[in-house]
């Protein structure tokens, strides 16, 4: 019997991704999970698992009999301490795929810390588990070495953010939770207050008149890793509570911002991943990412380009893009390399997504070896086949698809079915991580079912210095460009940020062009609109999302990979059972009644 100095009640003093080969003759004490538990006559192996990696533990009945006697009663994600010395694996049993792999415990003490009854679901990553299941066991889902890299993931990008921006002079405030409801765009989350009956807090959509006061205040650069709230209908990216860093900048441009945020993703890219990113990002105008891509969260691994074709039917007779030209509407479509391959009944089956995604049907033309066909051949000229394959830069074996309706329509149909040829022909991205600035966005939209403009970002957006002219309320106000930029990576908005208004003449009069009646105004932002009274520098900022930054770090296409504890699709709390109905006491307290929706 081997006699250690090393008792079981002691500290560990390595972890179960620690030990190698220069370690072999130390006597240790390992603490952690039982991940496998494997009898081969007589000796007994259990891979131990922690955080930091797996290490093999022989029990050897003729060397340490008490210590075989507890592996003997122990079962999988039982808690174990064990304590023995690092021996040399025997020749072939070297594990290659393990930091651990060369060495193993031959074991002297073993005792159990805690027993586990029968999982729900096994842990092993290759198994798979409904995800209501994982996300009810989130504990036990997250001891998956997987999750556990993912969470990690996330960690060293939040202390990359913080490392770059304390250099830069960036000041970490914290920011209310309990505030004011001023509902825009998403609904709020509402706190209602015990000690003013009738009154509730909002929980923030996100600190914005908070950031832009501390630049009033003269904290010339602000930032806050920081926990928000929206209660809006849910997606694999969105979840009701999410983490975004926030910062602020006075005397900041765009410019200046684009390249302080470029050299922190660098540094974000380098820490983590051990990447290098090529600098600076490409700058793309709202109205040419909307031309060229139909989206203004363009995915640039597949930079495939829609093309308009409207002018070169103007004169045609085929009656369904006659109609189209008639209302107003366009055509436009895309090449796909290589597409010719596809059989008929994947076109087929293009055309029922098209349908599927709002358009009426799908025109397709293929360049042949030898020659050029196209589903509406017979309804077009010679000259409008040859000039469609020119616009659209059709080589031999390629594919063209067109869509013809009304602008909305074309772009978004499109735009998915770019994605999906994208999957369903396996094309190869150009990049791995594709970067880019949108900016110039217009300063309003337009809400047909209000018929009304409202704010395309948030109503302290400054609109672009040459639009000025035409914010006039009452007006169409469609024209005007504001301040505003968002930062896309892989077709994913990441961060979305804008050059503030500064002046109160100039806020007071987007008030007016939202028809934002001034007591209605004074009674949301009359806090805010004096502030601006007593000396406001011009300021600018940018929020990214912490939560869908991580989640492509990690390769995962899900935030919830990302999050320790996440909400479902429905925004449940599977494993703490929230909402949950309150009691009637609290309710009391809070003077609230529950009103039952009629079935």
């Amino acid at each position: 019997m081997i006699e250690l100095g090393i008792e079981l009640d002691r500290p560990r003093t390595h972890t179960c991704g620690d030990l190698k080969r220069s370690d072999i003759g130390t006597f240790v004490n390992l603490k952690g999970w039982v991940h496998r538990r494997r009898d081969h006559g007589g000796l007994i192996f259990i891979d131990l698992r922690d955080r930091y990696g797996l290490t093999q533990v022989v029990f050897r009945p003729e060397e340490a009999k008490e210590a075989h006697q507890q592996a003997e009663k122990i079962r999988n994600e039982f808690v174990i301490t064990v304590c023995g010395e690092v021996a040399e694996r025997p020749t072939g049993t070297i594990n290659p795929t393990l930091t651990t792999g060369e060495i193993e415990i031959v074991a002297n003490k073993a005792e159990i810390l805690s027993e586990a009854k029968t999982l729900p679901f096994s842990i092993e990553e290759e198994t798979e588990v409904a995800e209501v299941v994982r996300l009810k066991y989130r504990y036990l889902d997250l001891r998956r070495p997987e999750l556990q890299k993912n969470l990690l993931i996330r960690h060293k990008l939040v202390q990359t953010i913080r490392q770059f921006l304390e250099r830069s002079n960036f000041v970490d405030i914290e920011t209310p939770f309990l505030t004011k409801s001023t509902p825009e765009g998403a609904r709020d989350y509402l706190v209602p207050s015990r000690l003013y009956p009738g009154k509730f807090y909002a929980l923030p959509q996100s600190p914005q008149l908070f950031k832009q006061l501390l630049m009033m205040a003269g904290l010339d650069r602000y930032y806050q890793v920081v926990r928000c709230f929206r209660d809006e209908d849910l997606r694999r990216d969105r979840q009701p509570e999410f983490t975004q860093l926030d910062l602020e900048m006075s005397f900041a441009t765009e410019e200046l911002l684009f390249d302080m945020m470029e050299k922190m993703f660098m540094e974000i890219w380098k820490n983590v991943l051990g990447q290098d990113l090529k600098i600076p990002f490409p700058r793309i105008s709202y109205g040419e990412a909307m031309e060229r891509f139909s989206s203004d969260k363009p995915d640039l691994r597949w930079p495939i380009e829609l093309q308009n074709l409207t002018t070169i039917f103007k004169e045609t007779q085929f009656n369904v893009f006659r109609n189209v030209l008639v209302t107003k509407g366009e055509i436009r479509g895309f090449r796909i390399k290589g597409g010719n391959q596809l059989s008929r009944s994947q076109m087929e089956e293009l055309t029922e997504k098209a349908k599927a995604f709002g358009a009426k049907g799908l025109v397709w033309f293929k360049e042949g070896l030898d020659k050029r066909s196209c589903s509406i051949e017979k309804f077009l000229s010679e000259k409008e086949m040859s000039e469609v394959a020119k616009s659209l830069d059709l080589q031999k074996g390629d594919l063209g698809l067109i869509i013809g309706d009304k602008h909305s329509i074309v772009r978004a149909c499109l735009d998915s079915l770019r994605s999906y040829c994208v999957e369903l022909m396996k094309i190869p991205a150009t990049q791995p991580y594709a970067f880019t600035w949108i900016h110039d966005f217009p300063l309003f939209e337009y809400m047909e079912e209000e018929k009304r403009f409202v704010s395309k970002h948030h109503p302290f957006t400054s609109p672009h210095p040459e639009d000025l002219h035409l914010l006039m309320p009452g007006k169409d106000l469609s024209k005007i460009r504001a301040r505003a930029y968002d930062l896309v990576l892989n077709g994913y908005e990441v961060g979305g940020g804008s050059i503030r208004i500064h002046t109160s003449g100039l806020q007071q009069k987007i008030f007016d062009c939202l028809n934002l009646p001034q007591e209605e105004a004074r009674r949301k932002f009359g806090f805010f609109m004096e502030a601006l009274e007593y000396g406001t520098p011009p300021h600018g900022g940018i929020a990214f999302g912490i939560d869908r930054i991580a989640m492509i770090l990690a390769g995962t296409n899900a935030i919830r990979d990302v999050i320790a504890f996440p909400k479902t699709q429905s925004a449940l709390d599977l494993m703490m059972e929230a909402p949950s109905e309150a009691d009637l006491k609290q309710l009391k307290e809070l003077s609230i009644a529950i009103l039952k929706p009629n079935k």
